[in-house]
């Protein structure tokens, strides 16, 4: 290991993959092949690792040349599995409040958004396997640290988790700027999960179609849309609002 974000050498990414290592991604060189290259493919399909063939001049650059064609990116924290947070969350009798990323894929975004979500006390952050920024040193140092205090759930697909949340009572918003709805007349005091898309593509075509509603907040300048941290931000602090009219 050279740094302690990464792993190199096949054998060492088999066995840290083996010992339940949180791996973001494995790097790999085009053309390796051999009987421990397919037990390598063969355990990252089994622990549904996402990897990735990048040229070899990437790999040096993170490993130097002892790499052996492959190398593990390490997350810096532990992933949560979604269904014990929604479960512990209603067996408490709480309303949980859940924010799904939908393609945010730069870090600072990322991490501004982790930290609006902590102060507001969202239940957990979900976060897609392909297409998401990763958790690194820039996302954490933007969320101040949040990203070790809020459950954050990697999953295979938004849908499915999306589908189990509504099997759960949950209502699915969506944020849309086409959305003729305004953000305030949401309904947010029952369980919520929020899903918020990419500032350039939106929300994708199967997770547009499990959301319930989708809500816009109101753009009276010449900029199309907030960035996406900041709609964010408000959004799961209009929800805090009406959850705490509803309390007192």
């Amino acid at each position: 290991m050279q740094e302690k974000d990464t792993i190199y050498g096949i054998r060492a990414v088999i066995e840290a993959v083996e010992s339940g290592k949180d791996i973001d991604k494995v790097l790999i060189k085009p053309g390796l092949q051999g009987e421990l290259f397919n037990e390598l493919m063969a355990t990252l399909k089994t622990h549904k690792i996402n990897w990735q063939k990048v040229p070899q001049e990437k790999l040096f650059k993170l490993a130097g040349k002892n790499h052996q064609g492959v190398v593990a990116l390490v997350s810096p924290l532990s992933y949560t599995d979604l269904e014990p947070v929604v479960e512990a969350a209603l067996a408490e009798g709480r309303t949980p409040l859940i924010l799904i990323l939908d393609g945010i894929t730069d870090v600072r975004n990322l991490g501004a958004i982790a930290r609006s979500a902590e102060c507001a006390g969202v239940d957990a952050l979900v976060l897609p396997e392909k297409g998401s920024a990763p958790i690194n040193a820039d996302a954490i140092k933007t969320s101040a640290g949040a990203l070790f205090n809020l459950p954050v759930c990697r999953v295979p697909k938004i849908w499915y988790s999306l589908k189990y949340l509504k099997e759960k009572g949950f209502t699915i918003y969506g944020a849309s700027e086409k959305s003729e709805t305004a953000y305030y007349k949401g309904d947010y005091r029952g369980p919520v999960a929020l899903v918020m898309g990419a500032e350039d593509k939106g929300i994708s075509s199967q997770v547009h179609k499990m959301v319930d509603t989708f809500v816009a907040l109101p753009v009276k300048g010449e900029i199309a849309s907030l960035n996406v941290s900041v709609a964010a931000g408000v959004l799961v602090y209009e929800i805090l609002r009406q959850r705490e009219i509803e309390i007192k």
